[in-house]
């Protein structure tokens, strides 16, 4: 069965297919253990979702990983919302939804972050080290990626739909 760690690894491929990740940088960049990226990287080839081609490199199947993000996501990692807090906006509070969709007067959700200056509705994020990681080393492709799957896991049908939208043309640049 994948974890959490399992897929932030997978969406952080996807975010930089350029990148040849060592599983050392992975950890880093993720701030997760070395260990269990070594354990999440066997889980995913398991499910079909990574390969490595005969040089090493870890690349994601873009096809499966579109069907298991669209799909499964939100029943792997049911959305969670918990408080008013501060934090890092998510969902359809990120900058990817401006001019798409409206709150109103309703609170955004956020993953919370006592750092950061945003108000709202507090969404557990698919894994504890986001924000953290997210800090240390901002990746505006991985943020994008993480934000749309939380509108999948989240949000009403009109706002899954302009999720899904958004993220199939992003794997799509991921190929």
């Amino acid at each position: 069965m994948l974890k959490p760690q399992d897929c932030i690894i997978l969406i952080k491929l996807i975010a930089n297919p350029d990148i040849s990740w060592s599983q050392r940088q992975l950890a880093k960049s993720l701030c997760i253990s070395l260990a269990e990226v070594n354990a999440g990287i066997k889980r995913l080839s398991s499910a079909g979702l990574l390969r490595k081609d005969k040089q090493g490199k870890l690349f994601p199947n873009i096809i499966a990983a579109e069907e298991f993000l669209i799909s499964s996501i939100k029943f792997f990692f049911p959305a969670k919302l918990g408080e008013y807090t501060s934090g890092i906006p998510t969902s359809i509070a990120a900058p990817i939804f401006k001019d798409k969709i409206s709150f109103g007067d309703n609170p955004v959700p956020v993953w919370p972050d006592a750092t950061s200056s945003t108000k709202g509705v507090a969404l557990d994020p698919i894994h504890p080290s986001i924000p953290k990681a997210l800090k240390n080393n901002w990746d505006q492709h991985f943020y994008e990626i993480l934000v749309l799957l939380d509108a999948i896991r989240s949000g009403r049908a009109r706002e899954r739909v302009i999720a899904i939208k958004l993220l199939k043309e992003r794997l799509k640049h991921a190929k």
